[in-house]
């Protein structure tokens, strides 16, 4: 039995453990995850950054929460203006992201 689902075509492609302190403590004990997105459907599915969160045990509680998301404008589509596919927590504790459609990076902190 997995112990969470990805949609089918989310392309999880990125991941890191969040060990950082400066997000809420609702983001400690968790994974960051990449969604690629999809290219085969008729609807789009993926195009963001979700947390899994992770019981005291080490292991995922069953269900991921959308982090950032609104790189899907269109799922019909479909159109979009992002593919956050790479993820990385500094030492700072903020959070890197890769996005391949433009060939950027991104930087998320809390202040």
């Amino acid at each position: 039995t997995p112990d969470v689902l990805f949609e089918s075509h989310s392309a999880a492609l990125g991941l890191d453990f969040y060990d950082g302190d400066t997000f809420p403590t609702t983001y400690q004990n968790g994974a960051f995850v990449a969604f690629r997105g999809s290219w085969n459907r008729n609807s789009g599915t993926g195009y963001k950054i979700v947390f899994v969160p992770f019981n005291e045990g080490g292991r995922p509680v069953g269900y991921y929460e959308d982090f950032l998301t609104g790189f899907l404008l269109e799922p019909s589509v479909p159109r979009t203006w992002g593919r956050p596919v790479g993820v990385l927590v500094l030492p700072d504790g903020s959070l890197l992201f890769t996005e391949e459609a433009n060939d950027r990076i991104y930087r998320v902190q809390y202040n």
